[in-house]
Protein backbone atom coordinates (compact mmCIF):
# COMPACT_ATOMS: atom_id res chain seq x y z
CA UNK A 1 0.00 0.00 0.00
CA UNK A 2 0.99 3.69 0.50
CA UNK A 3 0.86 4.65 -3.20
CA UNK A 4 -1.48 7.67 -3.30
CA UNK A 5 -2.01 7.19 -7.06
CA UNK A 6 -3.69 3.84 -6.40
CA UNK A 7 -7.27 4.13 -5.07
CA UNK A 8 -9.14 2.26 -2.41
CA UNK A 9 -11.85 0.33 -4.28
CA UNK A 10 -15.15 -0.65 -2.68
CA UNK A 11 -17.79 -2.86 -4.24
CA UNK A 12 -21.44 -1.99 -3.51
CA UNK A 13 -24.67 -3.83 -4.27
CA UNK A 14 -27.44 -1.91 -2.53
CA UNK A 15 -27.18 -3.69 0.84
CA UNK A 16 -26.66 -1.97 4.16
CA UNK A 17 -23.42 -3.92 4.64
CA UNK A 18 -22.09 -2.50 1.36
CA UNK A 19 -23.07 1.04 2.38
CA UNK A 20 -21.26 0.72 5.70
CA UNK A 21 -18.26 -0.85 4.00
CA UNK A 22 -18.12 2.16 1.66
CA UNK A 23 -18.09 4.53 4.64
CA UNK A 24 -15.23 2.56 6.17
CA UNK A 25 -13.35 2.47 2.86
CA UNK A 26 -13.74 6.24 2.53
CA UNK A 27 -12.29 6.77 6.01
CA UNK A 28 -9.31 4.56 5.11
CA UNK A 29 -8.79 6.35 1.78
CA UNK A 30 -8.78 9.63 3.68
CA UNK A 31 -6.20 8.36 6.19
CA UNK A 32 -3.99 7.06 3.37
CA UNK A 33 -4.42 10.32 1.40
CA UNK A 34 -5.69 8.60 -1.72
CA UNK A 35 -8.94 8.44 -3.69
CA UNK A 36 -12.01 6.21 -3.40
CA UNK A 37 -13.45 4.27 -6.33
CA UNK A 38 -16.99 2.98 -5.76
CA UNK A 39 -18.01 0.24 -8.18
CA UNK A 40 -21.15 -1.76 -8.87
CA UNK A 41 -20.99 -5.08 -10.72
CA UNK A 42 -23.22 -8.06 -11.42
CA UNK A 43 -23.63 -11.05 -9.06
CA UNK A 44 -21.36 -13.98 -9.74
CA UNK A 45 -23.00 -16.89 -11.51
CA UNK A 46 -22.34 -20.59 -10.96
CA UNK A 47 -22.51 -23.62 -13.23
CA UNK A 48 -23.77 -25.63 -10.24
CA UNK A 49 -27.07 -23.74 -9.90
CA UNK A 50 -30.30 -25.67 -10.64
CA UNK A 51 -32.59 -24.21 -13.30
CA UNK A 52 -34.89 -22.47 -10.83
CA UNK A 53 -32.00 -20.81 -9.00
CA UNK A 54 -30.38 -19.82 -12.31
CA UNK A 55 -33.62 -18.13 -13.36
CA UNK A 56 -33.74 -16.24 -10.08
CA UNK A 57 -30.13 -15.15 -10.56
CA UNK A 58 -30.92 -13.91 -14.07
CA UNK A 59 -33.79 -11.84 -12.72
CA UNK A 60 -31.57 -10.48 -9.95
CA UNK A 61 -28.92 -9.43 -12.46
CA UNK A 62 -31.52 -7.61 -14.56
CA UNK A 63 -32.79 -5.81 -11.45
CA UNK A 64 -29.25 -4.89 -10.37
CA UNK A 65 -28.45 -3.54 -13.80
CA UNK A 66 -31.44 -1.20 -13.68
CA UNK A 67 -30.66 0.02 -10.16
CA UNK A 68 -26.88 0.37 -10.52
CA UNK A 69 -26.80 4.12 -11.09
CA UNK A 70 -29.18 4.77 -8.20
CA UNK A 71 -27.11 2.60 -5.85
CA UNK A 72 -23.87 4.34 -6.84
CA UNK A 73 -25.36 7.83 -6.43
CA UNK A 74 -26.80 6.93 -3.02
CA UNK A 75 -23.50 5.57 -1.73
CA UNK A 76 -21.51 8.48 -3.17
CA UNK A 77 -23.83 11.01 -1.51
CA UNK A 78 -23.51 9.26 1.85
CA UNK A 79 -19.72 9.24 1.60
CA UNK A 80 -19.45 12.86 0.44
CA UNK A 81 -21.57 13.97 3.39
CA UNK A 82 -18.74 12.83 5.65
CA UNK A 83 -15.68 13.27 3.40
CA UNK A 84 -16.38 16.29 1.24
CA UNK A 85 -12.75 16.77 0.16
CA UNK A 86 -12.16 13.15 -0.81
CA UNK A 87 -11.69 12.38 -4.51
CA UNK A 88 -14.47 9.92 -5.37
CA UNK A 89 -15.26 8.16 -8.64
CA UNK A 90 -18.08 5.73 -9.41
CA UNK A 91 -18.40 3.10 -12.15
CA UNK A 92 -21.12 0.57 -13.04
CA UNK A 93 -19.98 -2.67 -14.68
CA UNK A 94 -21.94 -5.35 -16.53
CA UNK A 95 -19.38 -8.06 -15.80
CA UNK A 96 -19.38 -10.26 -12.68
CA UNK A 97 -18.18 -8.79 -9.41
CA UNK A 98 -15.29 -11.23 -9.12
CA UNK A 99 -14.00 -10.45 -12.63
CA UNK A 100 -14.39 -6.71 -12.16
CA UNK A 101 -12.75 -6.49 -8.76
CA UNK A 102 -9.95 -8.88 -9.69
CA UNK A 103 -9.16 -6.66 -12.66
CA UNK A 104 -9.32 -3.47 -10.60
CA UNK A 105 -7.07 -5.01 -7.94
CA UNK A 106 -4.11 -4.69 -10.31
CA UNK A 107 -4.35 -0.90 -10.02
CA UNK A 108 -5.77 -0.54 -6.50
CA UNK A 109 -4.04 -0.52 -3.16
CA UNK A 110 -7.00 -2.05 -1.36
CA UNK A 111 -10.31 -3.78 -2.24
CA UNK A 112 -13.16 -3.57 0.28
CA UNK A 113 -16.35 -5.64 0.33
CA UNK A 114 -19.23 -5.54 2.76
CA UNK A 115 -19.48 -9.09 4.05
CA UNK A 116 -22.45 -10.56 5.87
CA UNK A 117 -21.78 -13.86 7.62
CA UNK A 118 -20.89 -16.58 5.11
CA UNK A 119 -21.54 -20.23 5.93
CA UNK A 120 -19.12 -22.84 4.54
CA UNK A 121 -21.78 -24.58 2.42
CA UNK A 122 -22.89 -21.59 0.30
CA UNK A 123 -19.33 -20.29 0.03
CA UNK A 124 -18.21 -23.62 -1.38
CA UNK A 125 -21.17 -24.58 -3.57
CA UNK A 126 -22.46 -21.26 -4.87
CA UNK A 127 -19.28 -19.25 -4.85
CA UNK A 128 -18.69 -16.19 -2.67
CA UNK A 129 -17.29 -13.07 -4.30
CA UNK A 130 -15.24 -12.42 -1.18
CA UNK A 131 -13.77 -15.92 -1.12
CA UNK A 132 -12.96 -15.82 -4.83
CA UNK A 133 -11.43 -12.36 -4.59
CA UNK A 134 -9.15 -13.24 -1.68
CA UNK A 135 -7.87 -16.08 -3.86
CA UNK A 136 -7.20 -14.05 -7.02
CA UNK A 137 -6.73 -10.40 -6.04
CA UNK A 138 -3.43 -8.64 -6.79
CA UNK A 139 -3.79 -6.30 -3.80
CA UNK A 140 -4.95 -6.72 -0.20
CA UNK A 141 -8.66 -7.45 0.30
CA UNK A 142 -10.85 -6.47 3.24
CA UNK A 143 -14.03 -8.31 4.16
CA UNK A 144 -15.83 -5.61 6.14
CA UNK A 145 -18.28 -6.39 8.92
CA UNK A 146 -19.02 -5.52 12.50
CA UNK A 147 -20.26 -1.94 12.49
CA UNK A 148 -16.90 -0.12 12.53
CA UNK A 149 -17.31 2.64 9.92
CA UNK A 150 -14.53 4.96 11.08
CA UNK A 151 -11.10 4.20 12.57
CA UNK A 152 -11.02 3.75 16.34
CA UNK A 153 -8.28 3.66 18.96
CA UNK A 154 -8.41 -0.14 19.02
CA UNK A 155 -5.32 -2.04 17.84
CA UNK A 156 -4.58 -3.62 14.49
CA UNK A 157 -4.07 -7.35 15.04
CA UNK A 158 -1.57 -9.25 12.88
CA UNK A 159 -1.35 -13.02 12.61
CA UNK A 160 2.32 -14.05 12.43
CA UNK A 161 2.34 -17.53 10.94
CA UNK A 162 5.60 -18.55 9.28
CA UNK A 163 5.66 -18.49 5.49
CA UNK A 164 1.99 -17.47 5.33
CA UNK A 165 2.96 -14.05 6.70
CA UNK A 166 4.98 -12.49 3.91
CA UNK A 167 6.56 -9.06 3.64
CA UNK A 168 3.42 -7.48 2.18
CA UNK A 169 1.39 -8.70 5.14
CA UNK A 170 3.80 -7.16 7.64
CA UNK A 171 4.05 -3.96 5.62
CA UNK A 172 0.28 -3.54 5.34
CA UNK A 173 -0.35 -4.19 9.04
CA UNK A 174 2.32 -1.71 10.10
CA UNK A 175 1.11 0.91 7.64
CA UNK A 176 -2.44 0.67 8.99
CA UNK A 177 -1.21 0.97 12.57
CA UNK A 178 1.01 3.91 11.58
CA UNK A 179 -1.66 5.79 9.62
CA UNK A 180 -4.33 5.21 12.25
CA UNK A 181 -1.98 5.93 15.16
CA UNK A 182 -2.78 2.72 17.06
CA UNK A 183 -0.98 -0.24 18.61
CA UNK A 184 -0.14 -3.34 16.58
CA UNK A 185 -0.85 -6.67 18.26
CA UNK A 186 1.38 -9.42 16.82
CA UNK A 187 -0.12 -12.86 17.46
CA UNK A 188 1.67 -16.20 17.10
CA UNK A 189 -0.14 -19.46 17.80
CA UNK A 190 1.53 -22.76 18.59
CA UNK A 191 0.19 -26.29 19.30
CA UNK A 192 -1.59 -26.77 22.58
CA UNK A 193 0.41 -28.44 25.32
CA UNK A 194 0.74 -32.20 24.91
CA UNK A 195 -1.33 -32.20 21.74
CA UNK A 196 -0.31 -31.68 18.15
CA UNK A 197 -2.84 -32.29 15.41
CA UNK A 198 -4.95 -34.38 17.76
CA UNK A 199 -2.05 -36.75 18.51
CA UNK A 200 -0.73 -37.11 22.06
CA UNK A 201 2.82 -35.76 22.39
CA UNK A 202 5.27 -37.65 24.68
CA UNK A 203 6.05 -35.99 28.00
CA UNK A 204 9.83 -35.73 27.35
CA UNK A 205 9.15 -32.80 24.97
CA UNK A 206 10.69 -29.65 26.45
CA UNK A 207 7.64 -27.41 26.21
CA UNK A 208 9.32 -24.47 27.92
CA UNK A 209 12.06 -24.53 25.28
CA UNK A 210 9.47 -24.71 22.51
CA UNK A 211 7.61 -21.74 23.94
CA UNK A 212 10.86 -19.79 24.20
CA UNK A 213 11.56 -20.61 20.56
CA UNK A 214 8.13 -19.26 19.58
CA UNK A 215 8.85 -16.01 21.40
CA UNK A 216 12.22 -15.74 19.68
CA UNK A 217 10.56 -16.38 16.31
CA UNK A 218 7.81 -13.79 16.59
CA UNK A 219 10.11 -11.08 17.91
CA UNK A 220 12.74 -11.70 15.24
CA UNK A 221 10.08 -11.75 12.51
CA UNK A 222 8.51 -8.48 13.62
CA UNK A 223 11.66 -6.56 14.65
CA UNK A 224 12.70 -5.43 11.13
CA UNK A 225 9.27 -3.86 10.62
CA UNK A 226 9.37 -2.18 14.02
CA UNK A 227 12.62 -0.59 12.88
CA UNK A 228 10.97 0.69 9.70
CA UNK A 229 7.96 2.01 11.63
CA UNK A 230 9.47 3.21 14.94
CA UNK A 231 6.36 5.14 16.00
CA UNK A 232 4.20 2.00 16.00
CA UNK A 233 3.92 0.36 19.41
CA UNK A 234 3.93 -3.44 19.14
CA UNK A 235 2.52 -5.87 21.68
CA UNK A 236 3.50 -9.53 21.32
CA UNK A 237 1.34 -12.56 22.07
CA UNK A 238 2.30 -16.23 21.90
CA UNK A 239 -0.78 -18.36 22.48
CA UNK A 240 -1.64 -22.06 22.46
CA UNK A 241 -4.03 -23.52 19.90
CA UNK A 242 -4.72 -22.88 16.24
CA UNK A 243 -4.15 -19.57 14.48
CA UNK A 244 -7.87 -18.94 13.91
CA UNK A 245 -8.75 -19.47 17.57
CA UNK A 246 -5.94 -17.18 18.72
CA UNK A 247 -6.96 -14.40 16.33
CA UNK A 248 -10.64 -14.70 17.17
CA UNK A 249 -9.82 -14.31 20.86
CA UNK A 250 -8.36 -10.89 20.04
CA UNK A 251 -10.96 -9.87 17.46
CA UNK A 252 -13.46 -8.20 19.78
CA UNK A 253 -10.72 -5.88 21.08
CA UNK A 254 -9.38 -5.05 17.60
CA UNK A 255 -10.56 -2.84 14.75
CA UNK A 256 -8.92 -4.90 11.99
CA UNK A 257 -7.39 -8.37 11.68
CA UNK A 258 -4.55 -8.77 9.15
CA UNK A 259 -3.57 -12.22 7.89
CA UNK A 260 -1.44 -13.67 5.11
CA UNK A 261 -2.99 -16.02 2.60
CA UNK A 262 -1.10 -18.36 0.30
CA UNK A 263 -2.59 -18.75 -3.18
CA UNK A 264 -4.17 -22.18 -3.22
CA UNK A 265 -6.94 -24.23 -4.73
CA UNK A 266 -10.21 -22.83 -3.38
CA UNK A 267 -11.88 -26.23 -2.93
CA UNK A 268 -8.91 -27.62 -1.02
CA UNK A 269 -8.78 -24.51 1.15
CA UNK A 270 -12.43 -24.87 2.10
CA UNK A 271 -12.16 -28.58 2.91
CA UNK A 272 -9.00 -28.12 4.95
CA UNK A 273 -10.53 -25.27 6.95
CA UNK A 274 -7.77 -22.74 6.37
CA UNK A 275 -7.23 -19.80 8.69
CA UNK A 276 -8.42 -17.47 5.91
CA UNK A 277 -11.78 -19.20 5.51
CA UNK A 278 -12.26 -19.56 9.25
CA UNK A 279 -11.73 -15.84 9.70
CA UNK A 280 -14.14 -15.05 6.86
CA UNK A 281 -16.82 -17.24 8.37
CA UNK A 282 -16.47 -16.26 12.02
CA UNK A 283 -14.57 -13.00 12.61
CA UNK A 284 -16.83 -10.22 14.00
CA UNK A 285 -14.62 -7.36 12.73
CA UNK A 286 -13.06 -6.48 9.36
CA UNK A 287 -10.43 -8.92 8.09
CA UNK A 288 -7.66 -7.99 5.64
CA UNK A 289 -5.87 -10.61 3.53
CA UNK A 290 -2.49 -10.29 1.81
CA UNK A 291 -1.05 -12.93 -0.54
CA UNK A 292 2.42 -14.24 0.19
CA UNK A 293 3.05 -14.11 -3.57
CA UNK A 294 2.91 -10.31 -3.31
CA UNK A 295 6.27 -10.27 -1.55
CA UNK A 296 9.10 -8.38 -3.27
Amino acid sequence: MSDTTRPVVVGVNGTEAAMEAARWAAAIADKFETSLHIVHAMPDSSHFLPDAAAAMLTALIAERRESAETILKTVEAAVRARFGDLTITTTPFDDSATNVLTGLSRRAQLIVLGCDEVSPGPALLLGSTTVALTTHSSCPVVAWRGGIVTPTDQPITLGVDGERTGAETFRTAFMFADRLGVTLNAINAWPARYSLGGVEIPYPIDWDALETAQWDYIMSAVEPWSTKYPTVEVKYFVEPGGASQALLRHATDSQLIVVGNRRRNLLAGAILGSTSLNMLHHCPVPVLWCHTSQNP
